[in-house]
């Protein structure tokens, strides 16, 4: 894939060479505006590296033996994790009073009683952890012997790590109703909380790259797909690519939510449109 930026980044500088293996490997689209930005995430791992400049650290990147470790790092300085648990209460209400019944209804009819659901950017884990808390409050009633899976992938090592380990402050629980804190986390010495291992069995966290077809292709059978605040990061080509993916490897009927600032008008005209109170989910159509 051949991809070129025709910014103001000094010609020859290195730097638009760095931005476009960005872009070739994850899709994530860097404007000129952020140039400040990506020199100081780029510093850091150019003196990790020993690189004395922005070709030589391309180069590196490049052909380096351990290229493709070092691009993972890279990936790692320039991506955010900003969450918390029940970040957006909005979507949760709407999967708990019209997506699952709307499942429960449609796979019981042909007795396939078990729901798939993918948290695409799941950072620290607050969204996947979030949405076992609310399958297993519904497991004595709608979803009375049915089975769920939950699949939560991030492209950033890191904050993959954190999320296995589950250890939570009260920051990051903030919106969190006292049912569930009680119910579902630990306190742990110095004040932070650990969720329960009951919610973490339903949950398999995995490195995806979103823009890896490869990867992509094996992420079938989904009934629900979360993305929130990743489209952001892309540009029309790289959002168009994604969402094609997303499509495909949802079940007919099944829902996509993407973040409430964002949109697939322009991207993808194949999902149906649903409106809830206080936002918007995507279905494949029937």
């Amino acid at each position: 894939m051949e991809t070129t930026y025709h910014g103001t980044a000094r010609a020859g500088d290195g730097m638009s060479q760095l931005r476009d293996l960005i872009y070739e490997t994850c899709g994530i689209y860097f404007a000129d505006s952020k140039r400040y930005f990506l020199e100081s995430r780029f510093a850091r791992r150019m003196e990790a590296v020993g690189a004395k400049s922005f070709k030589e650290y391309h180069s590196y990147l490049r052909h380096g033996s351990d290229r493709q470790a070092e691009i993972q790092k890279l990936i790692e300085e320039i991506t955010t994790n900003e969450t918390s648990f029940f970040r957006n209460m909005p979507q949760f209400q709407a999967l708990q009073t019209l997506i699952l019944p709307r499942m429960v209804a449609a796979k019981g009819a042909i007795g396939f009683k078990r729901l798939k659901i993918w948290s695409s950017a799941c950072s620290t884990g607050e969204e996947p952890y979030t949405i076992a808390m609310i399958l297993m409050e519904k497991a004595t009633t709608l979803l009375a012997g049915w089975g769920f899976e939950i699949i939560a992938t991030d492209i950033n090592d890191q904050v993959l790590a954190r999320a296995r380990e589950g250890i939570y402050s009260e920051y990051a629980i903030r919106a969190t109703p006292e049912y569930h804190k009680k119910k579902y986390f630990v306190a742990q010495p110095g004040g932070s909380l650990a969720i329960s291992p009951d919610v973490k069995k339903y949950i398999k966290f995995q490195n995806v790259n979103l823009y890896d077809d490869s990867r992509m292709v094996f992420l079938k059978g989904l009934d629900i797909i979360f993305c929130c605040n990743v489209l952001i990061y892309f540009d029309q080509t790289s959002k168009k690519k994604v969402i094609q993916h997303f499509y495909n490897n949802l079940n007919r009927g099944g829902y996509l939510f993407i973040g409430h600032s964002e949109s697939l008008f322009g991207i993808n005209d194949e999902f149906k449109l649903h409106h809830f109170p206080g936002g918007v989910m995507y279905q494949k159509p029937l």
